[in-house]
């Protein structure tokens, strides 16, 4: 099977997209296609034994349109809006009113009383006055002579469309002119004056002129508005720089960026943007992915981390090797996915499309009917063409087929703005009838990196920093999945391993081994001595007794959702380190959203039944399953669609893409090019599940446009044709001209296009996205011009920080719970603080605190920070502006929730409490 991608040209509305789709998939070997009329774009799946792309599109072309084949390698997708096509329609409408301007004035300056010049009035004259009007009109046939030939062109193949509609319409007022040009030739050669009088009253020209203008200015307004319904798009499209700085054979070049291969070595310089992605090979910068990735917030980069084309760097050189390039980018790869999703169908366009095609044909035979029936009853010739022209014109389907596509386009390109790429218009669809929302645990709603979260002292010999050093020395050793974090935290205070002997290790126990711990820890005058970190079945294999005590403090721990660790010293426990993965700033604001927003949900977790309770007290979900399989959260998925939800999937895109499959919307949540975007129906370029949140409303928001278009498309139809055919004429009098019903036609298709257009100023309901964004932009800003030594006077402006509060008490919130993991690295000791100096040492008086602070930029929003948490009763706080942490020594009854909302409500973000 395969899948082919077409431009097809000379498509006009709804009528038009059905047509070419029916032919093509009438042809033996076509799976399934689909004709999008916004982007002229079809996609067809076939067997390549059975058809070929040259056989599709002579098809397309016997069915009266023109195609070609779509070049998808190009390294500059052709998603952009056609710049021309818009400016063709403006000098097309321009140069029809030129000549309408004059032929109004001519036909009807005399029922308003303006002078003609002596040529044109009078009886006598009759044959001037009409050839005048024909020859005014004749340059605006020419100049939409497209209507014509598109139009009876679909006619002749048994097709009939919009501009079918016009043609026979607009032709008809023309032809019925030239019949009463030769008819006044007629009466004044015969002298008859009264066959004169009654055609020179009743002349079409103008009627036909300001159809085709009228249409000409919808169509110019429509493609202005589809420009910008793919805004975003284009602007996606554009972030990609021209050239790029190469290292070529020692020397550095500047080249365009399609000639950039696999390895090259590129050069980035602060303020340029990177091209392709790739590794970092030397130097360190701070990077935005905000237009990748949707987070506002700079990324730090150095040596061997990963860049993404189109981030933009901010401060500071380096040098990447090149590892994806042209159509591979993960820039490349957004664009083709939100091309794709534009070019799909949902099924509530699908069925627009079936409407419109019955829709044509039976409103030319109403606009027969209407004529007909008129001269049966009477009626004067003039009055039952006129009527007939009428429903003609303003039958047009153009807001029918414009009503889905200009919402689709809309809404993707939107959600590309948050970091969401939509994959298919179907996934868009159905994801705002979703009612349950299951969630995997790891990685999604946690960090899925296990990190240090407290150090409990048992031992009056040992202190804090002892354990930890201990338990370094240890694990620096072992391959456990736990080490990492205790690593971690050692090194970040600047620990070395102390020397472990012996070193063993038992499965499902611990390590042990013995070290010279009077070398490096004062006070201890027992040589060597045996040290171990594993369970309480390592303290029986060493023969060291756990107290009661001990005993519920683990238990505590795992029922917290952490795994607590024992750290044994000669003959005695002497502490309790306990690790665990933090929850994800934003996950419990996203959870209460979609509570909020009546949906159901489930975390599902591969880990232990006590974590994972632990985890949904903390966060608020509804519901838990514990120690899953990968395919068992699939089975989950089909118990949830089974009891009467609609479910959807959120998880890392990789170890659960069965369930993001088998979800009725799966949504992948990742981080830059570590996404998997096969499985999934929705993709969220960054980490939060807050985004998840934003897809889902972004999904309503489309979907209620499409309703409102597709509303007032047929309440609209089903109103003026009607008032076109003249039902209402005998009742009250009311009756639509060719022009206004040609206004009206404009109107609608405008009207629905710009109704799509106000999804480009959807924001989320939760004010945290923006909020961040602003003072994200405030900071670069600052940071920006301090680099370029412009920070002078508006330094003060520029970093001054957010004073708004619309997140404070849910940043409060998230960290308070966090502690409870708990979520401070502290300690208890009798011992007093002059055994350690490199960790201070917390009784039941006084602990450490350390938070890591996002949006500090420059030496006064340090300050700020540190102003802040001093001003607090008891705390001693000390802030590290390039660590981006500030170590706060409390009072106990100072808990992290107080220390978090002193630094919310100086303007920045507390992300981790450590």
């Amino acid at each position: 099977m395969k899948t082919e991608y077409f431009t097809v040209t000379g498509m006009s509305c709804a009528a038009c997209s059905a047509h070419v789709e029916k032919a093509v998939a009438k042809l033996e070997g076509v799976k399934s296609v689909q004709v999008n009329l916004l982007t002229k774009r079809m996609a067809v799946q076939y067997v390549p034994e059975q058809l070929t792309a040259e056989a599709i599109i002579q098809t397309v072309v016997k069915s009266g349109y023109g195609a070609f084949l779509f070049d998808q390698k190009s390294t500059q997708p052709a998603a952009a809006p056609d710049n021309q096509t818009a400016d063709s329609e403006k000098t097309q409408f321009t140069a029809s009113l030129i000549f309408l301007l004059p032929l109004m004035y001519v036909s009807m300056g005399k029922m308003i009383g303006l002078p003609l010049p002596a040529f044109l009035t009078g009886t006598e004259n009759a044959v001037l006055f009409v050839l005048t009007q024909f020859l005014l009109a004749l340059p605006v046939l020419i100049l939409n002579r497209r209507f014509f030939t598109n139009g009876f062109t679909a006619l002749i193949h048994g097709a009939p469309n919009m501009n079918s509609l016009i043609a026979v319409g607009s032709g008809a007022a023309v032809v019925y002119g030239i019949f009463a040009l030769y008819r006044i030739g007629y009466g004044l050669g015969h002298g008859d004056l009264v066959v004169v009088q009654h055609y020179i009253k009743d002349l079409y020209f103008e009627s036909s002129a300001m159809i085709l203008t009228l249409i000409s200015l919808g169509k110019f307004l429509e493609a202005r508005a589809k420009k910008r319904t793919s805004e975003a798009l284009t602007k996606l499209i554009q972030l990609r720089p021209p050239t790029a700085q190469v290292i070529r054979n020692g020397i550095e070049a500047e080249i365009p960026v399609e000639d950039i291969i696999l390895g090259d070595t590129i050069v980035i310089r602060p303020g340029q943007t990177v091209p392709v992605d790739g590794t970092i090979l030397d130097g360190s910068s701070s990077l935005d992915e905000s237009a990748v990735t949707g987070e506002s917030i700079p990324v730090e980069k150095t040596v061997g981390d990963t860049v993404i084309s189109a981030s933009h760097n901010l401060s500071g050189s380096f040098i990447f090797r090149a590892d994806r390039v042209g159509s591979d980018t993960t820039l490349a790869r957004i664009i083709t996915l939100v091309e794709e999703a534009a070019s799909t169908k949902a099924p509530v366009a699908k069925l627009a499309d079936t409407i419109s095609g019955y829709f044509v044909p039976i409103v030319m035979g109403i606009s027969l009917i209407a004529f007909l029936g008129w001269l049966i009853a009477g009626a004067p010739f003039e009055f039952a063409l006129s009527t007939a022209i009428s429903v003609l014109v303003i039958s047009c389907p153009c807001a029918l087929g414009l009503a889905t596509p200009t919402a689709i386009m809309a809404g993707t390109g939107r959600g590309a703005q948050f970091g969401i790429l939509i994959r298919s218009a179907e996934g868009l669809e159905l994801a705002h009838k979703i009612s349950a929302v299951l969630l995997d645990k790891t990685g999604t709603i946690t960090e899925g990196k296990p990190s240090l979260q407290h150090i409990e002292v048992f031992s009056e010999t040992y202190t804090a920093n002892d354990i930890l050093w201990i338990a370094y020395s240890l694990e620096y050793l072992s391959e456990h999945p736990l080490a990492h974090a205790i690593i971690t935290a050692a090194e970040q205070q600047k620990l070395s391993p102390i020397k472990i002997q012996g070193f063993t290790a038992l499965h499902g126990k611990g390590i042990y081994g013995t070290a010279a711990l009077h070398r490096y820890i004062e006070n201890d005058l027992a040589g060597n001595l045996t040290v171990g970190a594993g369970n309480v079945k390592l303290c029986k294999e060493l023969g060291v007794p756990v107290s009661d005590h001990i005993m519920t403090r683990l238990t505590e721990s795992a029922e917290n959702g952490a795994s607590p660790l024992l750290i044994t010293i000669g003959d005695e426990c002497a502490g309790l380190i306990t690790v665990a993965d933090t929850i994800k700033d934003g996950s419990i604001r996203a959870i209460k959203d979609f509570r909020e927003m009546g949906i159901h949900t489930v975390m599902l977790t591969g880990d232990n039944k006590n974590t994972a309770e632990a985890i949904q007290k903390m966060v608020g979900v509804d519901e838990y399953a514990a120690e899953l399989l990968p395919q068992d959260k699939q089975t989950k998925l089909e118990h949830y669609r089974k009891l009467g939800f609609s479910p959807a999937f959120i998880g890392d895109g990789i170890n659960d893409a069965p369930a993001l499959t088998a979800a009725d919307v799966g949504i992948a949540i990742g981080g830059g090019t570590d996404i998997a975007m096969e499985s999934a129906d929705i993709v969220l370029m960054n980490s939060s599940l807050e985004t998840a949140v934003t897809a889902i409303q972004l999904s309503k928001a489309v979907m209620k446009t499409i309703k409102q278009n597709l509303f007032w498309a047929l309440f609209y139809n089903s109103l003026c044709i009607p008032l076109a055919a003249g039902v209402f004429y005998t009742l009250f009098g009311l009756k639509l001209s060719p022009m206004f019903a040609a206004a009206a036609m404009s109107f609608s298709s405008v009207s629905v296009v710009t109704n799509a257009l106000r999804l480009n100023r959807f924001r989320p309901k939760n004010g945290q996205m923006a909020h961040s964004r602003r003072h994200s932009e405030a900071v670069c800003t600052a940071a920006l011009e301090a680099q370029s030594g412009q920070l002078q006077e508006k330094e003060a402006t520029a970093s001054q920080p957010c004073t708004t509060t619309c997140c404070s008490a849910a940043q409060t919130q998230t960290t308070a719970l966090n502690a409870h993991l708990p979520g401070e690295n502290h300690s208890t000791d009798t011992k007093g603080a002059d055994k350690d100096t490199d960790m201070k040492e917390n009784t039941s008086m006084e602990k450490t605190t350390v938070l890591t602070v996002e949006g500090m930029s420059c030496g006064h929003c340090s300050a700020r920070v540190e102003k802040a948490l001093n001003a607090i009763a008891g705390v001693s706080a000390t802030v590290d502006l390039q660590a981006k942490t500030a170590t706060v020594t409390h009072p106990d009854a100072v808990g992290a929730d107080a220390l978090t909302a002193a630094v919310t409500d100086a303007g920045y973000s507390v992300t981790a409490v450590q």
